[in-house]
């Protein structure tokens, strides 16, 4: 790949030096954003895909799949032809800008929940730990057990903390307000959600104007967290610009975290709880239907579901799985579905005679081995639609294998090959998720090799 030319057809296409507002690069993707979409050469860009691995437009940017490794190179190229380092302003921001509303919102739930995915992610894997030690049949002292029940509860126990956290940090406040506030919410003086849903406890009963209002703690919750870090930062900002700056340090915080937590306690909080409550029984419901009904459907509309971008709310749905069931029945389906459209790709690259094409098409499929499937998806399948359909049917055929194996780990946020790691509790599901993976792979590389022609 002559990586000098690729940058430059990029940037003709994308309409020259001055239409490009601002641009970086991923794992495998130039981003550029442009200030007239309509200045976009939709000719140019389609030559372009016979020698990268594809082209897609989303949320707000154009962007350019290269392949991992090959766009570091690109990248540095691009940015030589432009003279100059990306726009001074916020790359985010300036996507933000340009996304449409329910776009807005997904990336909202990314840009708070993606930076705490490692520490889900650990704790999903000392659940798994904790597993396997248990299947060995190693027996631990109560002490043991106790600090071990600590390593593996505590994330989702104090989650509004990081939530409120992280969204406090999103919305421009001051973080140490949201831990504050976050620590309120599930404070011992509460009743523990936890408890109050096995019966265990009763919720408080607060009387205010004449109402009764059922107070909780909310334990394992997300969008309540999410609110009350937006609530503080816009508290916070608001309250700076009356309050003398000699009387900033004492009164703004204090404001801050009175109005957050009082909102939040009595009357937004509750809402957005049940909220969350109401999708997740939704989904039980999805993946109890009989004969796995519901896990084939699920595993078959996944992708679809990453295509319009809304795959980051599920973020949401599947923490509270794992704080309501202890294990998380999404991902195992959401894995069906990326090895069903991995499949597909893999055969239609078989089925291609263009070499460079056939490469470009496996270099974009290899970052599904990881759970990235974006390149996939816009580069390969999507473009041949009947392939994503057979690559939708092995996430089907996925989905029922999870159903029948009743495959579902303790954990989130990796699937694919890294998503072995939240199975080590026992060899059997381990090998329960590579046969999920398996079947998926197969089915759709079979079906796309039957039913599908590439004219290329």
């Amino acid at each position: 790949m002559n990586y000098q030319d690729i940058a430059a057809r990029i940037l003709e296409s994308a309409g020259g030096k001055d239409n490009i507002q601002n641009f970086e690069h991923c794992a495998t993707r130039l981003r550029i954003i442009v200030k007239d979409d309509t200045v976009v050469d939709v000719a140019k860009v389609d030559a372009l895909k016979e020698d990268i691995g594809g082209y897609f437009f989303q949320s707000g940017q154009h962007q350019f799949i290269i392949g991992t490794g090959k766009v570091n190179y690109v990248y540095e190229a691009f940015q030589t032809l432009m003279g100059k380092a990306p726009s001074d302003t916020n790359f985010k921001e300036d996507a933000y800008a340009n996304m449409k509303p329910m776009q807005k919102l997904m990336r909202i739930f990314a840009d708070v929940l993606i930076p705490l995915i490692p520490a889900l992610v650990t704790t999903g894997l000392l659940m798994g730990i904790r597993g396997m030690l248990t299947n060995m049949g190693v027996e631990m002292s109560v002490e043991f057990a106790t600090l071990f029940g600590m390593l593996t509860d505590i994330a989702f126990a104090f989650l509004p903390v990081l939530i409120t956290y992280s969204a406090t940090k999103r919305f421009g406040g001051n973080p140490i307000l949201g831990i504050v506030v976050g620590l309120m919410m599930v404070a011992p003086q509460l009743p523990n959600a936890w408890a109050v849903a096995t019966g265990g406890a009763e919720p408080m009963v607060v009387s205010i104007f004449g109402l009764s209002i059922n107070i909780v703690g909310y334990q394992g919750s997300v969008l309540p967290g999410i609110f009350a870090g937006w609530l503080v930062a816009w508290v916070e900002r608001h309250v700076r610009k009356y309050v003398p700056a000699m009387m900033d340090l004492i009164v703004t915080p204090f404001v801050s975290i009175l109005v957050s937590i009082t909102v939040v306690l009595f009357v937004v909080g509750p809402m957005l709880h049940g909220v969350e409550q109401f999708a997740t029984h939704g989904v039980l419901l999805l993946t109890q239907i009989p004969f796995g009904i519901g896990q084939i459907f699920y595993a078959a509309i996944q992708q679809v579901i990453v295509i319009t971008g809304m795959h980051h709310a599920l973020s949401v749905i599947e923490i509270q799985l794992i704080t309501e069931t202890g294990v998380n029945i999404l991902q195992p389906l959401g894995t069906a579905s990326m090895a069903g459209q991995f499949g597909a790709a893999i055969a239609v690259a078989t089925l291609m005679r263009n070499k460079k094409q056939q490469s470009n098409a496996i270099s974009a499929s290899a970052s599904t081995l990881f759970g990235i499937t974006e390149p996939l998806l816009f580069g390969v399948t999507l473009p041949n639609p009947k392939a994503f359909a057979m690559g939708m049917v092995g996430g089907a055929v996925g989905g029922f294998v999870t159903y029948i194996l009743g495959v579902a780990p303790a954990g989130m946020g990796i699937t694919f090959i890294p998503g072995l790691l939240l199975y080590t509790q026992s060899v059997g599901a381990m090998i329960g998720y590579l046969i999920v993976i398996a079947s998926s792979f197969a089915t759709a590389f079979i079906l796309t090799r039957m039913f599908v022609k590439v004219d290329q």
